[in-house]
């Protein structure tokens, strides 16, 4: 025990002192904290340029919610719950397969550092976003989840910094889930792993963004503001009832497994979710939402 106690120790001043490290050193082409603001604000200046809801105020309904959101969750939850978490499952997990004489590595199918360095980031990007696919799909099919994932649907207008509101327990969902696949192909230089995650961000930002683009063809490849407007709207059919267009940064999972839904011009649809005029509008209550939903729901029905 005092062996994860002392992790969590160290997981903690270690991301501390990096996090100081992103504010004062600008000398590093892959600071987060600084890549961050430069794409929310590429991203912005393309709604302000190419409004697709015109009459949309620049300064939308939530803009400085979603934005006290978009670096809470980026840096301090980090801080908070996901480094020392991750490192602690991490080692955990290590301990328990030393235990019947494995490691990691024993799984493990190939090391990225024996590929081309651009063939390795490519494996690295096409497993992570088909496994957070499919994760995303389990937030919208339980309803436990479905209640995390619901302050990520509470937005009713879109803009780029919607991309991240999002509970604090969905990250700890996705890299949990997304942790065995990436330790079964192999270690990543963080470094390398950073272009990876800058594109994400930007498809992410601009995907909520208010922008009526597609990029034609390569709509079918790539996720996109008028295919995920309609993953946001607020009444689907019964058939389709459990969600779609899934995809984070690649539209391709959800036309080949057939969960892609664009019937008509999507700007003007309603989003959110049956009964969201009763769900929390600020911050703390909406994180709390989850460990309350179950008595409000009963609340409600009586």
């Amino acid at each position: 025990m005092e062996k994860y106690l002392d992790l969590i120790k160290k997981s903690y001043s270690g991301y501390w002192n990096y996090l100081k490290y992103e504010l004062i050193d600008l000398n590093h082409w892959d600071n987060f904290f600084y890549g961050l603001i430069l794409i929310s604000i590429l991203v912005w200046i393309l709604e302000i340029a190419f409004p697709w809801r015109k009459e949309q105020a620049l300064f939308r309904k939530d803009f400085w919610l979603d934005t006290f959101y978009m670096f809470f969750n980026f840096f301090l939850l980090n801080l908070i719950v996901f480094i020392a978490l991750s490192n602690t499952v991490s080692e955990l997990f290590n301990d328990v397969l030393g235990l019947i004489g494995l490691s990691v590595s024993s799984f493990q199918l190939f090391d990225v550092d024996e590929l081309p360095k651009w063939l390795g980031l490519f494996i690295f990007f096409i497993v992570s976003d088909f496994v957070q696919w499919n994760t995303h799909r389990l937030l919208h099919r339980f309803e436990w989840l479905w209640n995390f994932h619901k302050v990520h649907h509470s937005v009713k207008e879109m803009g780029f910094a919607a991309h991240l509101r999002y509970h604090w327990m969905e990250p700890v969902v996705y890299k949990s889930i997304l942790y065995i696949p990436i330790a079964i192909i192999g270690g990543f230089d963080a470094q390398d792993v950073a272009i990876v995650y800058f594109f994400s961000i930007a498809i992410g930002h601009l995907n909520h963004a208010n922008l009526g683009w597609d990029y034609g063809f390569l709509k079918y490849i790539f996720n996109n503001p008028k295919m995920h407007i309609w993953h946001h709207v607020k009444e689907l059919p019964e058939d389709v009832r459990f969600g779609v267009n899934f995809g984070l940064t690649l539209s391709l999972w959800d036309y080949i497994f057939k969960t892609d839904y664009i019937p008509h011009d999507g700007r003007d649809i309603e989003l959110g979710f049956e009964g969201d005029e009763n769900f929390p509008k600020d911050f703390l209550k909406q994180e709390l939402y989850p460990a309350f939903s179950k008595k409000q729901d009963i609340k409600s029905s009586e």
